[in-house]
């Protein structure tokens, strides 16, 4: 495979004169704070195996996320919908690259079925990008609202979507559906995009937020996410948490970038705890009415308890939202 095709080195370029020379090797033993039970319980095992039998793809397993058992504990989970097959190539995502072929009409039903059985009170719905769809996935996001409202009432449905381009119509038919969250993640400071984001852009992702609070009309809570480990500053980081308040992101997540592979963009260094404590309080200084901040946080991560609940969750760690 070609340096290009890399995404270590995307479009062939010497990501180091950006991240510097001074990165983290590939295999090393992490600070201890990532340290965390691992997945097994009861309920993990029967959800797992409801997946499996539906079909489905859940975030939660194809990343291998640290906080799976913790979350479907507590009746969140975050199911992948479109195929598992992105049309682009960011230097951080595992989620593989090409053509994607992946069509299924009945996935929207699937997935609200999963979710009536799974007895969930908060599903993220997210996808990869689908530029090559006319309406760029945002038909699939309806199908998957609509049956979720029919098929599990009682759940909250939160999207996390692609930028859509930043075409206004896609976005709009989302929205109208009246999601009970909003998520699209701009996922690294502005300075980061052009090794990080290739194909996106921070400013259109910023419009698509401050577009989405506009359409929701006070009824779609917005929300966004960030990732840190790539050379990035605190002062970096509190100046993006100002540009997404100024385009009206209510909620924000922060947690570390862990490397996937030799072929994706190496850590510069590991946040401590403490560092994530300062930027969830300037964060909350700034007028965010959630914050969640941490290393292990993903964007998905207590998602429950970013939206008031109408009922509590159903394992032993579940809480009240």
């Amino acid at each position: 495979m070609s340096s290009t095709r890399s995404r270590a080195n995307p479009g062939g370029m010497d990501v180091l004169q950006v991240l510097g020379a001074d990165v983290r090797p590939l295999r090393e033993r992490k600070p201890p704070w990532f340290k965390v039970p691992a997945a097994g319980g009861t309920r993990y095992r029967e959800l797992s195996k409801l997946i499996k039998e539906e079909n489905l793809h859940t975030v939660c397993q194809e990343a291998a996320c640290p906080n799976v058992g913790e979350c479907w504990e507590r009746g969140t989970a975050t199911f992948m919908i479109l195929g598992d097959t992105c049309t682009r190539r960011c230097g951080f995502c595992n989620v593989k690259t090409g053509k994607p072929t992946w069509n299924d009409p009945l996935e929207p039903a699937r997935v609200a079925r999963s979710i009536a059985r799974m007895g969930l009170r908060h599903a993220v719905v997210t996808s990869v990008d689908r530029d090559d769809l006319p309406d760029k996935g945002a038909s699939a996001f309806v199908g998957v609202i609509r049956q979720v409202r029919a098929q599990a009432p009682d759940c909250q449905i939160e999207v996390l979507t692609p930028d859509f381009q930043g075409q206004e119509m896609p976005l709009a038919r989302v929205i109208a559906e009246r999601p009970d969250v909003f998520n699209h993640n701009v996922e690294v400071v502005p300075r980061l995009y052009p090794i990080a984001r290739r194909g996106s852009e921070f400013l259109r992702s910023c419009r698509v937020l401050r577009s989405a609070a506009e359409m929701g009309e006070g009824e779609v809570v917005t929300k966004s996410g960030l990732m840190v480990g790539l050379g990035e500053t605190h002062e970096e980081m509190v100046a993006t948490f100002e540009v997404l308040r100024e385009h009206d992101v209510q909620v924000l997540t922060v947690g570390q970038y862990l490397r996937p592979s030799e072929r994706h963009l190496p850590i510069v260094r590991y946040w401590h705890p403490d560092e994530f404590t300062a930027l969830e309080e300037a964060a909350y200084a700034l007028g965010f009415d959630h914050v969640a901040a941490g290393p292990l946080v993903r964007s998905s991560y207590h998602a429950d308890q970013h939206v008031p609940q109408p009922r509590p969750g159903v394992g032993p760690l579940a809480v009240s939202g």
